[in-house]
């Protein structure tokens, strides 16, 4: 049972996020946002397509399944990449040329003629993906810790869950008119735009005399510094682990629902929205519940609640019990659990390594996507119906909660509050 208290945390100096003018402040943050999508909206516009693209290139369910897989796979190693390249030179270079890299990649995905070529892109695509992500969330620390970097997060997430209800959506309505080629068409110009916005919006935010110099040698040190934290690397499996059981979800749910519950296209982007409304109200829900209880106090609430919702997930899925009904809610209730999770673990494993925030940054997307290119061809291997997907939501739920209550021990955890940073380099 998970203590409830009222936290009072003490006045501490402002941030450099929230010394920055209200109007570009809010700029700031929506261009973050912006960048933090690009990733869910390269994995999730085309699943509408998935069935499609399976007959159209002659291929297995499994095998289209590892075009995602190859997606988190580029998303998982562009951040280890970009990460520290980002602490040792800035961060707006390695950032522009990343949705560059995804730019081209999208363009190419549009003439693949095959599904291995198509899959190859797709991972090209996750490498660029990763450097939106990665320093999304490293500007995130520049700018703001503690609590304020918890709740910019839940913000982040906000977009997080708003872009799986267009992406599919966008999808949907693309494939009436095109081909599934035409999707990638429209994730280039997506791309462009948001480039565009971040090279005219985004500040350098990490001053010369805070850049790391130390080299391969030294990134191995941070990479090695980091993983001797038992708590930080906890946290970051706690986030993998809950990701997995996102994954799982997202790399089924077009079998499950098209093929299995006889959706449409555009049926199936709509229900597939559902889950991200129950993911979307829980981040922001989060927000308010950080006024009265500690990330660690959410985090773990969460994921018991997410543990057992996944098992009703397994037990209805199994028997058939409630048709779809039986499905959806409670797979939109872990969904929701996993939307008040997500927020926290990072936040609370990025606060430790402030000093390493990009390497930070990069470990913890490398192990969520890692961890969620795994499941997605899992659930392809354990079968395309409700119950392999259930098994591996409940897996990631699991799995995550052990972790956090025997690895982290969030009870044992210090209340954060917000230490004062350095400021905008100029």
């Amino acid at each position: 049972m998970v203590e409830t208290r009222t936290v009072t945390l003490p006045e501490t100096d402002p941030s450099p996020g929230e010394l920055l003018p209200p109007g570009r402040r809010f700029r700031i943050v929506l261009v973050l946002g912006l960048l933090t999508a690009l990733g869910p909206l390269t994995i999730d516009m085309y699943l509408p397509a998935l069935p499609t693209i399976t007959d159209d290139l002659g291929a297995t369910a499994a095998a289209v399944q590892l075009t995602l897989t190859g997606t988190l796979v580029g998303l998982a190693l562009g951040q280890l990449l970009v990460g520290p390249l980002s602490d040792a030179i800035g961060r707006r270079v390695p950032l522009l040329a990343g949705v560059g890299v995804h730019v081209l990649a999208s363009v190419l995905c549009v003439i693949a003629p095959n599904l291995a070529v198509l899959g190859g892109l797709r991972v090209l695509q996750g490498l660029g993906a990763a450097a939106a992500s990665v320093v999304a969330m490293a500007i995130v620390r520049d700018l703001f810790s503690g609590l304020a970097a918890a709740k910019l997060f839940s913000r982040l997430m906000l977009v997080v869950g708003v872009a799986p209800i267009l992406a599919p959506t966008i999808g949907g309505q693309t494939l009436q008119f095109t081909s599934w080629r035409g999707v990638f068409v429209v994730l280039a110009v997506a791309a462009v735009a948001i480039m565009a916005a971040a090279a005219v919006v985004l500040p350098e935010t990490l001053p010369v005399q805070r850049r790391r110099h130390g080299g391969m040698a030294g990134t191995v040190r941070d990479y090695g510094r980091l993983l001797t934290d038992r708590v930080y690397v906890g946290l970051i499996l706690v986030a993998g682990l809950a990701m997995a059981a996102l994954f799982a979800y997202v790399s089924g749910s077009a079998y499950v629902l098209q093929d299995g519950f006889g959706l449409s296209e555009q049926q199936f982007a709509f229900v597939f929205a559902g889950g991200a409304v129950g993911l979307i109200g829980a981040t922001q829900c989060n927000v308010r519940l950080l006024r009265r209880w500690t990330p660690q106090q959410i985090l773990a609430g969460s994921l018991l609640a997410g543990l057992g919702f996944g098992l009703v997930l397994l037990v209805l899925a199994a028997t058939g019990t409630g048709g779809l009904a039986g499905i959806l809610i409670p797979l939109w209730l872990v969904l929701a659990t996993v939307g008040l999770a997500l927020p926290n673990a990072p936040a609370l494993a990025l606060s430790r390594h402030g000093e390493a925030a990009g390497t930070a940054a990069a470990l913890l997307g490398a192990v969520q996507f890692g961890v969620g290119a795994l499941a997605a061809p899992l659930v392809g291997v354990l079968g395309v119906g409700a119950v392999a997907m259930a098994v591996v939501v409940f897996g990631g739920m699991l799995a995550a909660t052990l972790v956090c209550f025997l690895v982290v021990q969030p009870h044992r955890l210090p209340v954060e509050k917000n230490e004062p940073v350095v400021a905008l380099a100029r």
